[in-house]
């Protein structure tokens, strides 16, 4: 018999639960799948009536090495009270491996998404932004990619074609309008070079900041890589310029308590929303074997979904052609 082609066939609930219990962690079998696509993520309850969360990480898709400085960074986050959600250690382990799984396991935290048309919470999350990126330029990654045109532009440009994702007659129209955003793209970053490329979080949006009464704290590290700092900071702006301009103006007034910012960085605002989309894309396509892709996105194949990409990218294009945001 043919074995089952996608990463996460053999991950059933008692192989988490075994997994877990082997680590050292004592389950009293509630088990909870949370939202996740990338990896599997489960919520589990232990013995003494507390939970954990434990990440299985797909499989190739980092190094050891390359989780080992996800961890490395979270706790050295968490180490000085920068309020980051980092992995649990059993004998100074915090990579764990079973039935060919490699998973970690962390604290259950709660929350909220943040109110970003709130300027007091905007400026409380800078602040903290500012302290994770103050960290962040005390050394490099090793091991982490970094964030750049080919990456998130280019790779995943030439993937979506080579693998004829795109439907036919959309084929040309889409390979057109992206040529001309990775041209944009590719002078934006021009301007912009000589920015320091920094450890970050690296996929900082809303989503993956928790609210509480005692403020934000941020969750997920498993995008963590060297980049320019505005890749933290844009995905908190939206709406028009006069929008953002004034949520930009609430964030460094935090951020630059603890971390000077370049304001060359932000003509990077709008090439690195572009890259996000096309990278976005092609995610999706390179993970279509696993049956949680069909199923959360059925309409990916669609002529429908690569028109509204086509449509996407020439808003881009011309919002890159337009005068960066300016420093408050």
């Amino acid at each position: 018999m043919q074995a089952p082609r996608h990463p996460y066939a053999q991950l059933t609930p008692d192989c988490v639960l075994d997994a877990v219990e082997a680590a050292g962690w004592r389950a009293d079998g509630r088990l909870f799948a949370l939202n996740s696509y990338e990896n599997r993520v489960y919520q589990i309850g232990l013995d003494d009536g507390a939970s954990v969360v434990a990440k299985f990480y797909r499989p190739a898709r980092w190094s050891d090495a390359q989780i080992g400085e996800e961890h490395a960074f979270a706790l050295e986050l968490a180490a000085r009270e920068i309020p980051v959600v980092a992995p649990l250690a059993r004998e100074d382990r915090t990579l764990f491996e079973h039935a060919g799984y490699r998973f970690a396991v962390y604290p259950r935290r709660g929350g909220r998404t943040p109110e970003l048309d709130d300027a007091a919470v905007l400026e409380w999350i800078g602040r903290f932004l500012g302290r994770i990126h103050a960290l962040g330029k005390a050394k490099p990654f090793r091991a982490r990619p970094s964030l750049d045109p080919q990456s998130f532009g280019r790779g995943p440009r030439d993937y979506l074609l080579q693998h004829a994702l795109v439907p036919p007659e959309l084929t040309e129209a889409w390979s057109s309008i992206a040529a001309l955003a990775l041209d944009a793209i590719g002078r934006r970053w021009r301007e912009a070079s000589g920015v320091a490329q920094i450890r970050m979080h690296g996929d900082c949006h809303p989503g993956n900041i928790l609210w509480t009464e005692a403020g934000p704290h941020f969750v997920d590290l498993d995008d963590c890589r060297s980049g320019p700092a505005i890749q933290d900071l844009w995905m908190l702006l939206s709406g028009d310029r006069n929008s953002m301009q004034r949520q930009l103006g609430a964030v460094l007034r935090g951020y630059e308590q603890f971390c000077e910012f370049d304001a060359r960085e932000l003509t990077l605002v709008e090439p690195l929303r572009t890259l996000r989309l096309l990278h976005y894309a092609a995610w999706i396509g390179e993970r279509w074997d696993d049956p949680a892709f069909p199923a959360a996105f059925p309409w990916f194949g669609t002529p429908r979904y690569w028109q509204d990409r086509v449509l996407e990218l020439r808003e881009q294009v011309a919002a890159m052609d337009e005068p960066p945001l300016e420093r408050p």
